[in-house]
Formats: C-alpha cells, sequence, structure tokens
C-alpha cells in the first residue's frame, strides 16, 4: 500500500511540475514508446515525461529520488538492445527527451556544436550542412536516432574507419545526475588536468549513470566530392589485405570500407526493388569502398586516386572485379545495397543476430573460423558475417533452418547458438557488443563473460552515482 500512495504521490506532483504536455499516464500515449524499436521488449510505465529543459529534468529527478521511482531515460526509440525499454513491473517513469531539441550554438569558425540531447541526428546533419560542415556519424536510422541516446550506446556506424565512434566526437557534455545535480562540462579545453575525464564515464553507460541532456561535439569539413568503389573478391582475407592496401594508396580520403558475402547481396538483390548488382558476376565476397574530398581540387583528383587504388589491388590479385561510381546517384545505388541487407536478412525468416566485435587484424580469420564451425554444429542454419572490416565489427546473424517455428527457436537452439558465438568472441578477445549497446538484450551475457575485475569496477561505479539505483536498472550492469 505504502508504494502504491508514494506513485500517487509522485504522479501528482510530476504532473504539477511539468504541465499536460510534459507529463502523461494515458496508456494510448504511452503505448508506442513501450516496445523496442526489434520488437524484441515490451515494458509497463508508470508514466512518461517528457520535459523541456535541462532544470525541469533535474527537478525531475530529485523529485524521483525522494519517491524512489526508477527513471529509463529514451531518445528516438532507435536502440537494438532494448536499453530504453521499461520492464514490466509498471514502477518506472519513461523519462523522453524527445522534447528538448535545440541547437544550442554552431560555432563555424571553431568546428563545434552544442545540441540537446533531443536533436535528432538528420536534423543535426542539416544544420552543419547549412554552416559548411558535417557531422562525420551516420547511420540507418538517423531520422529517429537522437544526440543522447547515440552518446549513451556510445553510437558507431559506417564512417568510424576514418571518424571514430560517438566518442570520439563528443567535446563536452551537460548531464543530471541521480540526486538531481548537473554535471556541465559543454565548454571543450584541449588541456583539462582537473582529475578524470567525467563525460567518458557517461559515454556509453546508456543511462545508468545519468543522464546525458545536451553536448558539444565535433564538426568536420563538409565533403566536396566522393566516389564509390565495388570489388569482387575471392575471401574475406583478401578483403583484409584490400584494406590494408587502400589505407596505403588513398591515406586520410579512405573514408569508409564495407564487406558482405555473396548471399546477403543476392538476399538484397530479391527483396530490393529495382536493385541491380554492381558487377556481371558473383563472387565470394564484395566490398564496398568510399573516398572522400574536403576541398575542390581534392575532389577533382579522386577519380584518378580510385583508378590507381584498383589498378594496382589487380596487378597483386587481391581483387577479381571492380567498379567505380560514375554520378551520385550510382553512389547512393551502391550504399543502399549495404544498408538493406539487414531488413533483407530478416525477409529470409528468422535469425540470431550478434553485434560483435574482434581485433581488426583478426576480422577475416574469425569469420573464416566461425562461420564453418557454427553451421557444423546447428545443421541447416546459415551464418553469415557482413560490416565494417576497418574497425572489427562484424555483424554475425545466423539464419534458422527452414521450416522451424520462430518463436521457438529463438527461445532454445537460437538462444544456445547466441551463447556460443560470444563464448568464440571472448575467445578471439573480442566484445560482445560492438555498437548498439548491452541494454537488457545482453546483460546477462556480460555478466557472464566480462572480465572480473572490469565488472567489479562498473558496478562499483554504478554504487557511488547511484546509490539507490533508479537510473535505467536492469540494464548494463
Amino acid at each position: 500500500m505504502s508504494t502504491e500512495i508514494d506513485h500517487n504521490a509522485f504522479v501528482a506532483e510530476a504532473a504539477e511540475l511539468l504541465g499536460a504536455r510534459g507529463f502523461t499516464t494515458d496508456p494510448d500515449l504511452m503505448a508506442p514508446w513501450l516496445t523496442d524499436w526489434r520488437g524484441r521488449f515490451t515494458g509497463r510505465a508508470l508514466a512518461m515525461a517528457s520535459p523541456a529543459a535541462t532544470a525541469e529534468v533535474a527537478d525531475l529527478i530529485k523529485l524521483c529520488a525522494k519517491h524512489r521511482v526508477p527513471i529509463v531515460p529514451q531518445g528516438g526509440n532507435s536502440g537494438m538492445s532494448g536499453g530504453a525499454t521499461p520492464d514490466c513491473e509498471g514502477h518506472a517513469l519513461l523519462l523522453s527527451l524527445r522534447r528538448m531539441n535545440t541547437i544550442r550554438r554552431l560555432d563555424a569558425e571553431n568546428r563545434m556544436v552544442t545540441a540537446d540531447a533531443g536533436v535528432v541526428l538528420q536534423t543535426l546533419h542539416e544544420a552543419a550542412d547549412e554552416a559548411g560542415l558535417r557531422f562525420a556519424l551516420t547511420l540507418g536510422g538517423k531520422g529517429s536516432a537522437t544526440i543522447g541516446g547515440l552518446i549513451s550506446t556510445n553510437a558507431g556506424g559506417t564512417q568510424v574507419l576514418r571518424h571514430g565512434t560517438m566518442r570520439a566526437m563528443v567535446l563536452g557534455l551537460e548531464a543530471v545526475m541521480a540526486d538531481g545535480s548537473v554535471l556541465d562540462t559543454l565548454t571543450p579545453l584541449k588541456k583539462d588536468n582537473r582529475g578524470f575525464d567525467l563525460k567518458q564515464v557517461l559515454i556509453g553507460s546508456e543511462g545508468t549513470m545519468g543522464v546525458i541532456t545536451a553536448a558539444t561535439l565535433r564538426l568536420e569539413p563538409r565533403i566536396d566530392g566522393r566516389t564509390v568503389l565495388w570489388a569482387g573478391l575471392a575471401s574475406l582475407s583478401d578483403a583484409r589485405a584490400l584494406l590494408l592496401h587502400a589505407e596505403s594508396i588513398a591515406g586520410p580520403a579512405l573514408e569508409g570500407f564495407e564487406v558482405m558475402p555473396q548471399h546477403s547481396l543476392a538476399a538484397v538483390l530479391d527483396y530490393l526493388p529495382g536493385a541491380r548488382a554492381p558487377l556481371a558476376e558473383p563472387h565470394p565476397w564484395h566490398a564496398l569502398i568510399e573516398l572522400v574530398a574536403e576541398s575542390d581540387a581534392a575532389a577533382e583528383r579522386l577519380p584518378d586516386l580510385a583508378e590507381t587504388m584498383l589498378a594496382s589491388a589487380f596487378e597483386v590479385g587481391l581483387i577479381a572485379d571492380a567498379t567505380i561510381s560514375t554520378s551520385e546517384a550510382q553512389a547512393e545505388a551502391f550504399w543502399a545495397l549495404r544498408d538493406a541487407i539487414a531488413p533483407a536478412e530478416r525477409a529470409l525468416g528468422p535469425a540470431v543476430q550478434h553485434d560483435i566485435s574482434v581485433p581488426t587484424q583478426l576480422m577475416a580469420q574469425f569469420v573464416e573460423h566461425a562461420v564453418p564451425l557454427l553451421e557444423a554444429a546447428w545443421p541447416g542454419t546459415r551464418a553469415v558475417g557482413f560490416g565494417h572490416l576497418g574497425d572489427g565489427n562484424i555483424h554475425f546473424h545466423v539464419l534458422a533452418p527452414q521450416g522451424v517455428d520462430p518463436a521457438a527457436w529463438q527461445q532454445g537452439d537460437g538462444k544456445a547458438i547466441s551463447a556460443q558465438v560470444h563464448d568464440l568472441v571472448t575467445q578471439w578477445g573480442g566484445s560482445i557488443s560492438a555498437e548498439h549497446g548491452i541494454g537488457q538484450l545482453k546483460r546477462d551475457e556480460l555478466a557472464r563473460l566480462g572480465d572480473p575485475v572490469a565488472l567489479s569496477m562498473l558496478r562499483q561505479i554504478k554504487a557511488a552515482l547511484d546509490p539507490q539505483g533508479l537510473l535505467n536498472p536492469g540494464k548494463l550492469v
């Protein structure tokens, strides 16, 4: 009874604090935000809060601390690991940051922007472009993913090879801590030795250490030209050698290097209306390579650079066939094939997907080892790896045998397969989560396989920053 009274008191005080626009208990309004993007997790919430400013977030979190109400922060609800979905108990507050969508300041001269956590990635891209700059992180969900969510999960994407993950792009942060106090490190300093870099504790912490409300981010010069190449290869090891070759020839002009097997390309060609194979013949593996230029003069040299790189790769036997985009439309068509792999393979039937990484120099060997091993251990399955060869991140999917019951297979063999994949990754010195976070999807696996010292440190930091355990409980640690 006391819990119910506390909840009723909290709801009344929170409604008064935020008003009708910023607070609701309406089940219909909350329903779209209670299931994760992949549809794997559905929870319940006591209420949904939508504050419009950092001060409101701070007052709200103080109220949550007073009434011991758990808080589940949420941005665009486009995460892959259930990190922004509450549990089924219905006692947590869903804290939406979507109303906090202001770009506070864009400093073109110093190439930086300060934006609220609820700013959508696509909106940030457009604002940077208007200023003659760009934000060098992109991904398929850019129309819904928010800055706060991207920082909380340390998002990656297709440009990590050159620019790094979200962690590398954050110059400063503003966050509300578990007691309602506000940490403000928005002003970036190139030199600052006043102890720990506290923003790094929050980046990638999935809302378990504090609620990110704003960030100062690094911008890059706008691209004045790009050339996209498509190459057919005999093996993933050849793709690794081609990557090293491309780095030596193209240097900083090399922005992206993606790989996919023929199976994935065939699935996309069947799935995507009007899609065409870039090369005349099938090949065991394919590489998608992007070269960029940040000046008109460099853009003029790109086609010659691409030709030189391919010609020398042919000479040493790294590629069997290749083509170079001749227009922006063709470049986009090449990337559309890469971006459609995930939905195309979902259309083939049930599968277990793994967002994993291994040391970059071992990625080809890992896939060549793991694929036959998994397929032999689980007859009828098909193991497929694709992704970001340059940063060691492979999206490793295992497709179910034909004719299985999807739900039963996912809960039975699917879970056992995932455990085996995670065991292999750990044995190879890799990570069970490369860019999608731990959330609730991989929390138990992290506890099972994580380094005991690292896990102990994570839990100690969590206990110190959130002694009541109210920030995104049941996620990460």
